[in-house]
Formats: C-alpha cells, structure tokens, sequence
C-alpha cells in the first residue's frame, strides 16, 4: 500500500491519506472545495465549490498517473439534492465520454460547510 499527496490538491483535515494506491487501484479521500493555498473553501457557490472540487480530484488522480478516464467508481455526497443537475452537467465536462459507476447520496453536512464532496476509485494505467 501506497499512501499518496500532492501540493497540488489541499491537505487532509484529519488523520487520513489524500489517495492510497494498492494493487493497481487507486483510492481517493473525499475531496471538497478547499483552496490547496489556503485551506479554504474556494467559493461560496455550488458551481464554483464542484469545480474546485473536480480540480482537486484531478490533481490527485494525476499524481497517481491517473486520468479521469481510468476512474471505475464516484460517490458522490450532496447537501441538497436541487443541485443535483448542475452537478451532473459540470461532472459529465470531467469525465468527457467516460461513464463510472456512481452513487449520489444526499448528507445532513459536510466538512468546513461544504456544499459536496466526491471521492473516486480509479483502475492505475499500467
């Protein structure tokens, strides 16, 4: 087992990895809007927090030498579930053509107020 960072992605807020490799597979940590910088939530919106979402999820996925493409499985945890389709919109421009196995659960609360959090289980290119 492989624990993994990057300073391109925030730090872990509690006592876990930002991704684990093992076997071939990787696992990511959840992932909300913080700033990598900062350590903040990077919008207020539900927009701009997916897509600050996404790109921190990319920079994890990279470092792994992953793309979306090798992604098998999203879950996905949203406060409310009206933002449902925007989430889809903005999710389906990450993944281009590529179709995961995906969960999408509504929560009571997330991490530092966040409006979603996503976590990815990916197939490592060999």
């Amino acid at each position: 087992m492989q624990l993994l960072h990057t300073d391109r992605a925030p730090e872990a807020i509690g006592p876990y990895s930002q991704s684990v490799a093992c076997d071939g597979w990787l696992y990511t940590a959840g992932q909300v809007a913080l700033d990598p910088a900062t350590g903040e939530l990077a919008a207020e919106d539900f927009a701009g927090q997916a897509r600050q979402v996404l790109r921190n999820l990319e920079a994890v996925l990279t470092n792994a030498g992953c793309a979306p493409r090798d992604v098998v499985k999203a879950t996905i945890y949203l406060v409310d579930f009206a933002d449902f389709a925007e989430l889809n919109a903005l999710y389906a421009a990450f993944m281009g053509d590529h179709r995961p196995a995906r969960s999408t659960v509504q929560v009571a609360a997330l991490p530092k107020g966040a409006l979603l959090e996503i976590d990815l289980v990916a197939r490592i290119p060999r």
